[in-house]
């Protein structure tokens, strides 16, 4: 409890809480998501911006992402029927990640099936404990679910899916920004969820950037069109450089300090300012620390055999 309150603090500051930002964004526009069969919900401010995603088939819509909150969830359904007229037949969580599996619940009480794979399916419940007590304090009148809601397995491996009068291709993938990941490639496009964001710092939950920067490489191989991130507008492969180079920062910035001569006294917090640096002008800095810490503890000296 006292681990998921500090962290909670340094993903959302300390103090009073944020007021509620009301703003969120629509987009169904073939200039910003490449197809007017995607279409993207971005959740408030005051929600973290979270970025979810719906196809549209013949017989229905996929949705890829689940939303932070229940409460946005039902606002991108909203959305979607209105643009396409057409129900959700299918939900596919991308990563163990809150953003990414809190609306399971809510989809299985509607008759929408929700899926995962194994990997990232088993790590929900650690993940959820984890930060359960901490956000629904915060995010209660967003219906911050109490209890975790499993998606059902679809296996450990690579596999296609089909619904709504569509089949995408699954991609069970290891660890990235999370420690297993989902990536949905459907007609050149690729459904990324936090192993790409843009122009924003990216919720860093159990991953490895090696690990991480492999990942990148395997969606460069699949050739996309378009790469649909976990945070932030679509755009093309260039966003895969940007994430690329974004965690060679992270990396090239904890070495820096670690074989500094006059070494911080307060390491992470220069290493975390040197970043802000460099990317002045990414959102959602205080999702920062958690990367940080996680290459800070990957670089620590290995104790000899």
């Amino acid at each position: 409890m006292i681990l998921s309150a500090a962290l909670a603090s340094l993903l959302w500051g300390c103090g009073a809480t944020q007021p509620v930002v009301e703003t969120h964004y629509r987009s169904h526009s073939l200039q910003e998501q490449g197809d007017l069969r995607v279409g993207e919900y971005i959740s408030s401010e005051w929600s973290l911006q979270t970025a979810s995603y719906w196809i549209e088939g013949p017989e229905g819509l996929v949705l890829i992402d689940t939303q932070l909150l229940p409460s946005a969830l039902r606002k991108e359904l909203a959305f979607a029927k209105s643009v396409t007229g057409k129900e959700a037949k299918l939900a596919i969580v991308l990563h163990a990640n809150p953003e990414s599996f809190n609306g399971t619940a809510l989809l299985k009480e509607l008759g929408v099936p929700v899926v995962t794979s194994g990997p990232v399916r088993e790590r929900i419940p650690a993940v959820h404990e984890k930060w359960a007590p901490s956000l629904f304090k915060k995010y209660w009148n967003g219906r911050y679910p109490r209890e975790p809601a499993l998606a059902d397995s679809f296996g450990d491996s690579t596999r296609e899916l089909s619904a709504a009068g569509l089949t995408l291709k699954a991609h069970v993938l290891g660890a990235g920004s999370s420690a297993a990941h989902v990536v949905v490639e459907w007609e050149g496009h690729l459904f990324t969820g936090g192993l790409v964001a843009r122009d924003t710092h990216t919720w860093f939950e159990g991953g490895d950037t090696t690990e991480w920067l492999q990942r990148l490489e395997e969606l460069r191989a699949l050739k996309p069109k378009w790469i649909h991130p976990g945070r932030g507008l679509p755009g093309g492969p260039e966003l895969l450089d940007a994430q690329t180079a974004y965690i060679q920062a992270v990396r090239e910035e904890v070495t820096r300090e670690r074989r500094s001569e006059h070494p911080s006294a307060d390491p992470l917090a220069a290493v975390e300012a040197k970043l802000k640096e460099r990317y002045p002008g990414y959102a959602y800095a205080q999702l920062l620390p958690h990367v940080v810490r996680a290459e800070w503890a990957r670089q620590a000296p290995r104790p000899g055999p």
